[in-house]
């Protein structure tokens, strides 16, 4: 998708948020005013110079998985579920532990998919529990001008600041262990 397409896309899915809280206010009269749209492009690229929100997809470790990274161009804050969605990441928690917990990135890994074991054995994820140590998605957060560091809230909850960066990381046998951008 062109970074247009996303920009629309981003707009179109703002207007209808905005349209759907207004019509849970239960108030009949109550219109959006343009102040409350917010349009963003979205790059295929990591953001430059800490301006806006760089998202990242690192699926690298698992066999025939890739690396994706966006910028999100926003002078506010932005909820990490709010910079998924706009950037089309989608997650799935898992059975016990709900989105707190992510299992699944854009559907990697399907629960098909081999994955194999340090003592040699395969594991299938099934999104049941926890993910096994050995393989498993990290959230990580990169504040503007600093380090990678897991990050200590969820994605639910998580608020992103321009400048900070967001990368969710498939971690197998403890590679890689950490974003590499």
């Amino acid at each position: 998708m062109t970074p247009t397409l996303r920009t629309v896309a981003a707009a179109a899915a703002s207007a209808a948020l905005l349209f759907a809280l207004v019509a849970c206010t239960g108030s009949p009269d109550a219109t959006p005013t343009p102040t409350q749209t917010k349009t963003v492009a979205i790059l295929d690229s990591a953001c430059a110079d800490d301006a806006g929100i760089t998202v990242a997809v690192d699926a690298s470790a698992l066999e025939d998985g890739d690396s994706e990274e966006w910028c999100i161009g926003t002078d506010e804050a932005l909820a990490a579920a709010d910079a998924l969605t706009l950037v089309n990441v989608s997650t799935e928690g898992t059975d016990e532990y709900g989105d707190e917990v992510v299992c699944r990135v854009n559907g990697v890994p399907a629960e098909d998919v081999a994955i194999p074991a340090p003592d040699g054995s395969e594991h299938f994820e099934t999104c049941e529990s926890m993910a096994p140590a050995f393989a498993y998605w990290g959230l990580w957060l990169k504040p503007a001008g600093g380090e990678w560091d897991y990050a200590q809230e969820g994605i639910l909850t998580l608020e992103l600041q321009p400048g900070e960066s967001l990368a969710l990381v498939y971690t197998l046998n403890g590679e890689p262990a950490a974003p590499t951008s």
